[in-house]
């Protein structure tokens, strides 16, 4: 990647319960995606859990963000799923998963106090299994680099739009 110094902070904020097999899949995305972006600069990895309200700061806190979780579309598992923008669901969109809405709610209140990200990505996995468990499920963990592919490819595409001429 070319050292930019146009391009503010990257957050890359990975989400779930990590009790519930495939719903922590934000959160066992993360250290492969940090792997894979160790020499990359201006990029803030956070480990947001179910936390919520909490996460409403760093969500305020940069113009480019992508948040990692698992996402119930009706899909067969593992399906791969990217949102963008306004296709995220906000406070009464689709509830995506068990504890999506309070990241809803954090949605909410980052536009309400006009603090919204200007790029914010949404890069998730159709859930295989939500039984109680602290591992993916086979199908999706087999998918996982693929997901961290997808974040890397777009933290490069970032990158690349902001680069001198």
């Amino acid at each position: 990647m070319t050292e930019n110094q146009h391009l503010d902070k990257i957050i890359i904020l990975g989400i779930g319960n990590t009790l519930y097999q495939d719903e922590g899949l934000g959160i066992h995305a993360l250290p492969l995606i940090e792997e894979m972006l160790k020499n990359a600069e201006n990029i803030e990895m956070i480990d947001g859990t179910t936390d919520g309200m909490r996460l409403l700061a760093p969500v305020e806190d940069t113009d480019y963000l992508i948040v990692i979780d698992a996402i119930n579309a009706g899909k067969p598992g593992g399906t791969i799923i990217t949102l963008k923008g306004e296709d995220i669901p906000a406070y009464f969109g689709i509830k995506m998963s068990i504890h999506q809405l309070g990241f809803q709610e954090v949605l909410m209140a980052a536009k309400i106090r006009e603090r919204y990200p200007k790029n914010i990505v949404m890069i998730g996995m159709q859930p295989s299994s939500l039984e109680l468990g602290v591992e993916l499920s086979e199908t999706n963990q087999g998918k996982l680099h693929e997901l961290a592919a997808l974040v890397v490819m777009q933290v490069e595409d970032w990158r690349s739009q902001h680069e001198p001429a």
